[in-house]
């Protein structure tokens, strides 16, 4: 039985390997292959965490839950923005480096802080079923989001959801002409 953060976490991992695999590339093809796959993952994190994690934090963890999730809703915003500028770019172009830099250094912020206090403090409120199972939904949910950044969608549910139900079929037309690792 997998947690929510053994899920979530592992996400994180596969970010960062991404993000080094852009960083290493020798050709501007293969950035481009890795960025695809760094942009199409972490769209689908982000999004997945607020439709179906954060409002868990408000639900087992009251008013301070609500609170926090409301913060990470404000980190992931400009992650988005981020990756949104990032997610078109060229390896060619001079911003391209430190586009992903300025994403990666927001976004590890914002890892460490769910890791260290976010997650651990959501896992002490669930039981080892609930945990499992609010895992199957996320990694669910995942497949039926969108996969590109739209840092101008709603970041909450419902509105998030409807909203994502119309941007997910052009992302995924996108995603099958796109050039991948």
């Amino acid at each position: 039985m997998s947690k929510i953060s053994d899920i979530i976490f592992n996400d994180h991992r596969e970010l960062e390997k991404q993000y080094n695999n852009i960083k290493a590339s020798k050709d501007a093809d293969t950035a481009i292959r890795w960025r695809n796959k760094f942009v199409w993952e972490l769209a689908r994190h982000s999004i997945g965490e607020e439709i179906v994690v954060y409002p868990k934090f408000a639900k087992y963890l009251g008013q301070p839950g609500e609170e926090m999730a409301n913060k990470d809703r404000n980190e992931h915003q400009v992650i988005k923005e981020y990756l949104y500028k990032f997610q078109s770019m060229k390896p060619n172009k001079e911003e391209f480096i430190p586009t992903i830099d300025a994403l990666m250094a927001n976004l590890r912020k914002h890892i460490q802080e769910e890791e260290s206090h976010d997650y651990p403090l959501l896992e002490s409120k669930l039981n080892a079923e609930e945990s499992n199972h609010l895992a199957k939904v996320f990694e669910r949910t995942k497949k039926f989001i969108p996969t590109h950044s739209h840092p101008s969608a709603p970041s909450k549910p419902p509105f998030e959801t409807i909203a994502g139900l119309f941007a997910t079929p052009v992302d995924k037309l996108r995603d099958m002409v796109s050039r991948w690792p």
